[in-house]
């Protein structure tokens, strides 16, 4: 993966760099020794590493600003960091780039049960914001898969969404406000605590932006009160076609479930090898919940029942008690873990129409025998947000390159078929040479634009997202 040659400017200014933070930051909060640099060369996309020039732990807004204008004066990347949970290389550093985390940003401003809203420093972590609120009967609804790790501050710049985003929706459906520091240390405050805030409409504008725009600091989140009661259902096939009509069924029956999820045979012999949830062995499985009063329940659950049945399932199960739909729910949560057990793997991130799984997944298989590499599919059917996981051998030489080069024909076929390259992965270093299948360059053209506003200078994130020839001239400028 192909990234920009270092500042040898910057580079050997490094001691004067490490010396203007160290003014603005306690001692603790700037990282420069290299060994512990690498700590923060690269996220959870492995295959590509780099250190960077030091890394800063900023405790606060104002301490965040004070280093970005000092990053600014001193013509210095900055690559934002939030939990480093990013599977797309969104916080991979180059060598001449400081890299600003938010861990030490972890406290919660404000809760407004009324008004359901919570403020937060963007350094807690997801699961954490439904921490502080559940004993008051409430939740965040967000839920990625990283959630016990992930960072509110990842969660907005890749625009996350979880198992049951299909009913509440994704970040950028629970984000009410921000502040935001931008490149030259100047604090921005975008949206509020309620709907239609007063100033310009920019938070579908920040919201997946990928650090590309300003550090978001502080998140004003919807809170929604917590559900009377959710119940799954587990429905097993013996094709991954079939499965995938089903989806398209339910969706078209107008019910409208908290969550739908898929996966294939591969990550059901896994999971149940590593979390032994009691999965039928077959071709595909889909988790279907919903939630409500238990008459809600009963209803919505008797016609999705009724629709799985028409397609002759090898196992209809509806969760009786909390524990079973735990162990429902328990394979499905290890899913990532166990496939991680058995083979590496890379988890691609694409989004289709709903109506096109049978049609994707067939292609799918066939692209996996063609390749001769192994595929495991598990995602958030609900809404056509795909995450197949290509099995390789990091060991093995070209087999990254040939797992590389199958992901992207996978990705090509997603928005071949109306869909688009992300659903909350976000577009990093993973997807950016592939920015030209889904947009032309007057699309391309259009969204840099909006980057010259928030970055003229093209310091932020920089070497992400647009392919590098698209914004050569912009970096260099």
């Amino acid at each position: 993966m192909e990234m920009p040659a270092p500042n040898a400017s910057v580079l050997s200014r490094k001691d004067q760099i490490v010396s203007r933070l160290r003014a603005v930051l306690h001692d603790n909060a700037v990282i420069s020794d290299e060994a512990e640099t690498r700590a923060y060369e690269c996220d959870a996309l492995t295959a590509y590493r780099c250190p960077p020039l030091c890394a800063v732990l900023p405790s606060n807004t104002e301490e965040v600003a004070a280093v970005l204008k000092i990053c600014h004066e001193m013509g210095v990347p900055v690559v934002p960091r939030g939990s480093g949970t990013s599977l797309a290389g969104g916080a991979l550093p180059t060598a001449d780039s400081v890299i600003l985390g938010v861990a030490k940003m972890s406290a919660v401003i404000e809760t407004n049960y009324p008004d359901r809203y919570i403020k937060v420093q963007t350094g807690r972590t997801n699961l954490s914001v439904t921490g502080a609120v559940e004993t008051n009967g409430f939740f965040y609804a967000p839920d990625p898969s990283s959630q016990l790790a992930c960072a509110i501050a990842g969660n907005i710049a890749m625009n996350s969404g979880g198992a049951h985003c299909l009913k509440y929706g994704v970040t950028t459906n629970n984000l009410l406000g921000v502040t935001m520091v931008m490149m030259d240390g100047t604090i921005v405050e975008i949206g509020g605590a309620h709907l239609d805030a007063g100033g310009l409409d920019l938070l579908g504008v920040i919201c997946g932006s990928e650090g590309q725009l300003g550090v978001v600091t502080e998140a004003t989140l919807r809170i929604l009160p917590k559900p009377e009661g959710a119940r799954p259902v587990l429905m097993g096939y013996d094709s991954n076609e079939v499965a995938g009509q089903v989806v398209t069924d339910i969706i078209k029956a107008g019910v409208l479930p908290v969550a739908i999820e898929f996966m294939d045979r591969p990550c059901i012999e896994a999971t149940e090898a590593f979390a032994k949830a009691g999965y039928p062995m077959c071709e595909a499985l889909l988790i279907v919940e919903v939630e409500g009063s238990d008459a809600e329940i009963d209803a919505q659950l008797a016609l999705i029942m009724e629709i799985a049945a028409k397609h002759n399932p090898v196992e209809l199960r509806e969760a009786k008690s909390s524990d079973e739909a735990a162990r429902i729910w328990l394979g499905r949560k290890s899913a990532f873990g166990a496939m991680g057990q058995i083979n590496d793997y890379m988890c691609l991130d694409g989004t289709i129409p709903v109506s096109q799984l049978p049609y994707v997944l067939r292609r799918i298989g066939e692209m996996s025998a063609e390749y001769g590499l192994g595929v495991g599919n598990v995602f958030h059917a609900g809404d056509g947000n795909m995450h197949p996981l290509i099995l390789f051998d990091a060991n093995k030489p070209g087999d990254l390159e040939l797992c590389e080069a199958f992901g992207a024909d996978i990705l090509r076929l997603c928005v071949e078929v109306g869909g688009c390259l992300t659903g909350e992965h976000g577009v990093g270093i993973e997807k950016r040479d592939l920015m030209t299948v889904q947009y032309d360059p007057a699309d391309l053209e259009a969204q840099m634009a909006i980057k010259d506003v928030f970055d003229p200078a093209w310091l932020l994130n920089a070497a992400k997202v647009f392919p590098l020839a698209s914004s050569e001239a912009r970096r260099a400028a």
